[in-house]
């Protein structure tokens, strides 16, 4: 598996293709903006885009679907049936699918949105905005910053120290980093970084 970087940079916003190397078909995970360079990549590498996973119903996070689906044929995943109607595959909960050769396993995690729901990937989860690099996701009330939080200590900090995080938004973090210093998941996470 091999996993690309695209960042969307009018809102900042990371879309990630997903390569199987074996197959040459491929996934995107979130899409803000469909850009020339993502476009080359895909004719380039020869990609087969199977589908495009959504995190969250964000503009940041989908506006780039209308595009793409202009110029590929693929299957849409996401845990909000508003994002393409009938186009759209509804997940709900948590569960396993297998898309582009590779077992992708989905939890549903509310609490920045109502549908917010994670990836994994091997040993990579894609968080949307649920978690980013020494934060959790913005919540809109005291309960759902609380659900976001167990939520987020349930079904990701139960995962190994060395599994990947790819957010939304900003750099790439590790379980074991989000353990340590995420002061949101843990109250006595070190605050002075050396």
């Amino acid at each position: 598996m091999k996993i690309y970087l695209h960042v969307g940079l009018e809102g900042f916003t990371n879309s990630y293709v997903v390569v199987n190397e074996q197959t040459n078909e491929a996934l995107i995970i979130d899409i803000e903006k469909v850009t020339k360079m993502l476009i080359s990549q895909i004719e380039d590498k020869r990609l087969k885009i199977c589908a495009v996973l959504i995190t969250h119903n964000h503009k940041k996070h989908v506006s780039g679907l209308k595009t793409l689906r202009k110029i590929y044929n693929f299957k849409t995943y996401a845990a909000n049936y508003e994002i393409e109607g009938e186009e759209s595959m509804i997940l709900k909960g948590d569960g396993l699918i297998r898309l582009a050769g590779m077992n992708i396993n989905y939890f549903s995690l509310p609490g920045h949105s109502s549908d917010s729901i994670i990836y994994k990937i091997g040993g990579t989860l894609f968080t949307g905005d649920a978690l980013s690099n020494g934060m959790i996701g913005k919540t809109t009330s005291i309960y759902a910053r609380q659900m976001l939080i167990r939520n987020l200590n349930e079904k990701v900090m139960s995962q190994s120290d060395n599994t990947a995080l790819l957010p939304g938004h900003g750099p790439p973090t590790t379980v074991g980093a989000e353990r340590k210093y995420n002061q949101d998941l843990n109250p006595k996470a070190e605050l002075n970084m050396k």
